[in-house]
């Protein structure tokens, strides 16, 4: 009930500006967001690694309304890589990008995000590690689709993301089950209209099961991103129906989200990867975590009641 209001919320300037400035408990943003510099955000990597964990990361930031804040996006990110090569982490962290942040929605923004991701693929590659581009709302899916194809001409390995609340994901799915490609497959944590998306949550997870069949089935390397108990146990049966060993594919769940979980399946031999998002644009992001269960809103409320 509470999930459409939230991520509405989430699109929200003005609620946004009052949370923003609220005096939070930081325990209620540290739950979830590594902290606000490559710094923090390496030092969360080492501490998931240090106990058999992979990493995600991504500096928090979409739409982009200017170029100048694109730029800052950029720099960001090669710093974030610089980092991970000297503390000797890059082969158990890649990093997450979302085109909007990197101008995709400017003027002439589907070529700028492009030679922005450009410049972060190839810092990533001199890093020994890889790319994946995010996906966020609908109307960017196929000129994120489009960017990915034009990438992985010379950066093979960028990976690709997909959300099984779409209609249109089980044709992705079909398009990138190919050798060498990675596909992230998530629900999806955007507020999609009924004529693009399903809406109740069990044709979601009817869908998310058609995908993974798919992925599993192909030639590619699929990365299932899901908390959901009964996700992940179908996800272990397919591998093992379609012959896929503990690392021909990955677990992947959110910083700060069954963390008992991600050590669970890890020391059982199964490569999970955390999404570790960091910096100080983190609204939109943890809004959308708050939707996705109960138990976050309860978190955060009792954090904001009993703020002294």
């Amino acid at each position: 009930m509470l999930r459409g209001p939230l991520l509405r919320l989430s699109r929200s300037h003005k609620i946004k500006n009052l949370v923003t400035t609220a005096p939070l408990s930081s325990g209620v943003v540290e739950r979830f967001i590594a902290g606000e510099t490559s710094g923090d955000a390496v030092a969360v990597t080492r501490r998931l690694v240090g106990v058999g964990l992979l990493a995600a990361i991504d500096y928090l930031g979409e739409d982009t309304a200017d170029p100048s804040y694109a730029d800052t996006v950029v720099v960001a990110y090669l710093d974030l890589l610089t980092r991970l090569r000297e503390a000797g982490l890059s082969a158990s962290a890649e990093v997450s990008i979302k085109l909007t942040a990197l101008g995709q929605q400017l003027r002439d923004g589907p070529q700028l995000a492009l030679e922005n991701a450009e410049l972060i693929c190839r810092a990533a590659r001199k890093a020994d590690t890889a790319v994946t581009l995010d996906m966020e709302d609908h109307t960017t899916t196929d000129s994120t689709l489009e960017t990915l194809r034009t990438l992985r001409k010379e950066y093979p390995e960028t990976g690709a993301v997909l959300q099984a609340y779409l209609y249109r994901t089980e044709a992705d799915c079909r398009d990138l089950a190919e050798a060498g490609s990675r596909v992230r497959l998530c629900k999806g944590a955007y507020a999609e209209p009924e004529s693009v998306a399903f809406q109740n949550r069990r044709e979601i997870d009817k869908s998310y099961i058609r995908c993974m069949k798919i992925l599993m089935a192909g030639n590619g390397f699929p990365i299932l991103a899901t908390h959901d108990p009964t996700l992940i146990n179908i996800g272990l049966q397919l591998a093992k129906d379609y012959g896929r060993g503990p690392r021909d594919f990955e677990f992947q769940m959110h910083y700060g989200v069954r963390p008992t979980e991600q050590l669970r399946l890890a020391n059982l031999g199964h490569a999970v990867r955390v999404y570790v998002p960091y910096g100080t644009d983190w609204y939109g992001y943890l809004i959308r975590r708050l939707a996705e269960r109960p138990a976050n809103l309860r978190f955060f409320v009792r954090s904001l009641i009993t703020k002294g």
